[in-house]
C-alpha cells in the first residue's frame, strides 16, 4: 500500500514549515502498517521561499502555474503513484492519530473517501460557533472539508478530481460526485470526527467578519457563478497571508 500525502501551497512559507513537520512526524502511523508514503507539495506559483520550505523538509515538488487550489491539487494528484490520495492544506496539521483513523478506514475495505471535522488553532468565541456548525453539516450531509480529504486514488481519477472551474468550494463538489460513486460501488464516505484536523485561524485576523458574511451571503445567491470567479473569492488568492 501506498499513500501520497499531497500539499497544494501558495505563498505559505509562514506555516508551510510547521504543517509538513505535522504530516511527517504522523507518518508513522502508516508506516507502522508497512505502507509506504510518499509527500508532494504543489508550489502553486508562489513568489516567497515555499518550494525552498518543502525542499528542505524532504517533499517532492511539483508546479502549477493557475493559482487556483482546484488545479493545485490536480497537479499534485498527477504526479502521485499512491494507492490513496490524502490532501491537506498548507495551514493544518494533521495528528498521529488522525492519520491512524485515516489507515483504519481505509484497511476495512468499506469506504471510498473521507474527511474529517476541524478545529481552529486559536480559541475565538464566533469562528468556534461557525466552525462547530460546519462540522455538524459535515458530518450530518457526509460534506468533505478542503483542508483534509483522504480518497481512493481511481475512485478521485474516475470522477475528474477536483473542478478547474471553481475558485472555491471545489470540495463540495467533490464530496457530491464521490458519494454517487460510492453508491454505485456499494460504499461509503466518512467523515472522522475523534481527532479533528488542526487548521490555522489567520483569516479571522486578515479579514472583518463582514466579510466573511458577505461572501456568504453572496455564495448562497449566486452559488456556481460566484465561485467561478477569482475576484469574488478574494480570501483565497488576494496574497494576504
Amino acid at each position: 500500500m501506498l499513500i501520497s500525502i499531497i500539499v497544494p501551497a501558495f505563498n505559505e512559507e509562514r506555516l508551510l514549515g510547521e504543517s509538513l513537520g505535522a504530516i511527517r512526524a504522523a507518518l508513522g502511523s502508516f508506516s507502522d502498517r508497512g505502507w509506504k508514503t510518499e509527500l508532494i507539495v504543489c508550489d502553486n506559483n508562489s513568489t516567497d521561499s515555499t518550494p525552498q520550505i518543502a525542499k528542505a523538509a524532504g517533499a517532492r515538488i511539483v508546479f502549477e502555474p493557475v493559482n487556483q487550489i482546484g488545479r493545485a491539487r490536480n497537479r499534485g494528484a498527477e504526479a502521485a503513484a499512491g494507492d490513496w490520495l490524502v490532501f491537506v492544506d498548507a495551514d493544518s496539521r494533521p495528528s498521529a492519530e488522525l492519520f491512524s483513523a485515516v489507515a483504519n478506514e481505509i484497511s476495512t475495505g468499506c469506504y471510498l473517501a473521507g474527511g474529517s471535522t476541524v478545529r481552529l488553532d486559536e480559541d475565538h468565541t464566533k469562528a468556534k460557533w461557525v466552525v462547530s456548525l460546519w462540522n455538524l453539516l459535515s458530518r450530518n450531509c457526509t460534506l468533505l472539508a478542503g483542508s483534509f480529504i483522504f480518497c481512493q486514488a481511481t475512485a478521485f481519477r474516475a470522477v475528474g478530481g477536483f473542478s478547474e472551474e471553481l475558485f472555491a468550494g471545489e470540495e463540495l463538489e467533490l464530496s457530491q460526485k464521490l458519494k454517487r460513486l460510492a453508491r454505485k460501488q456499494g460504499k461509503r464516505i466518512v467523515i472522522l470526527h475523534q481527532n479533528p484536523l488542526v487548521t490555522s485561524a489567520r483569516k479571522i485576523h486578515l479579514y472583518r467578519a463582514r466579510d466573511h458574511l458577505w461572501f456568504f451571503i453572496r455564495a448562497v445567491i449566486a452559488r456556481r457563478k460566484m465561485l467561478s470567479s477569482r475576484e469574488a473569492c478574494f480570501t483565497w488568492y488576494d496574497g494576504r497571508r
